[in-house]
C-alpha cells in the first residue's frame, strides 16, 4: 500500500460514532488520509473548501444539509472532488436523488472495510461504484415508473410515519412516537411527499384518506 498515491478522505455523517469508526478503519491503510469530519451537509462544503479532499464519503440523511444536496453543490464548486454516498437507506428515489446530485457511488454500511477501500480508490479516479441494492433500486424504479397505484410502494415505516401525520402529528411528535430521530422522520415524509406525488402534508393526508391507505386511525 505503500507506494499507492495518498487519497484525501472527508468523513460526513451526523452521528459521531459513525464518524468514529470510519476513522479508525481509513487509519489501517496507508493510501488514505482522513483529512476532516463534518456532522452535516452544511459544514462538509465550508470544510472541502478548506482542505480539498481527494473523495468525500458522506451519508444521506442529516440535520440542516442532506447529503443529496451537499453533493450538487460541492460537485458544482469543486468538480474534482468525487462523492461516495455511504448510508443505511436504499429507497429507489434516495438512490436516484444522490446519483443525479453528482455522488459516484453508492453504498450501504453494511459494505466490508476491504469493500469501502476499493470504492474509495475507485471513485478518485471517477469509476462509478454501486451496491447491489443501489442497482436493484435503479432497476425497479425504471420498470416500475407510471405503473404504481397512489400508496402501492410505501414501505412499512412511511406508513406507520403517514398514520401519524393523519392524526395530526408533526415531525417532533412523530419522532418520539417512533422513538426516531427528527432527521429520519423528515427524510420518511419527504418519501412518502414524493411517493403520493403530493406537494404538502395536507395533500398527501388528504390522499391517504382517498385512497384509503390508512387503517389505524
Amino acid at each position: 500500500m505503500a507506494d499507492l498515491p495518498l487519497i484525501r478522505v472527508l468523513l460526513v455523517d451526523d452521528h459521531a460514532v459513525v464518524r468514529s469508526g470510519l476513522s479508525a478503519f481509513l487509519a489501517a491503510y496507508d493510501d488514505l488520509e482522513l483529512v476532516g469530519e463534518a456532522g452535516d451537509g452544511a459544514e462538509a462544503v465550508r470544510l472541502c473548501e478548506r482542505v480539498r479532499p481527494d473523495v468525500v464519503l458522506m451519508d444521506l440523511i442529516m440535520p440542516r444539509m442532506d447529503g443529496a444536496t451537499a453533493t450538487r453543490t460541492i460537485r458544482e464548486r469543486y468538480p474534482e472532488i468525487q462523492v461516495l454516498v455511504l448510508t443505511s437507506f436504499k429507497e429507489d428515489n434516495l438512490v436516484q436523488d444522490a446519483l443525479k446530485a453528482g455522488a459516484l457511488g453508492y453504498l450501504l454500511k453494511n459494505v466490508t472495510a476491504d469493500e469501502l477501500a476499493a470504492a474509495i480508490r475507485a471513485v478518485r479516479h471517477g469509476r462509478p461504484t454501486l451496491a447491489p441494492e443501489a442497482t436493484q433500486a435503479l432497476i425497479h424504479a425504471a420498470t416500475h415508473r407510471d405503473v404504481l397505484t397512489p400508496g402501492s410502494d410505501l414501505t412499512e415505516r412511511e406508513r406507520d410515519v403517514l398514520n401519524l401525520m393523519v392524526k395530526g402529528l408533526d415531525n417532533n411528535q412523530i419522532a418520539e412516537a417512533l422513538i426516531v430521530s427528527r432527521s429520519t422522520v423528515k427524510f420518511h415524509v419527504s418519501n412518502i411527499l414524493s411517493k403520493l406525488h403530493a406537494t404538502s402534508r395536507t395533500e398527501a393526508v388528504a390522499i391517504a384518506l382517498q385512497h384509503k391507505l390508512i387503517t389505524k386511525l
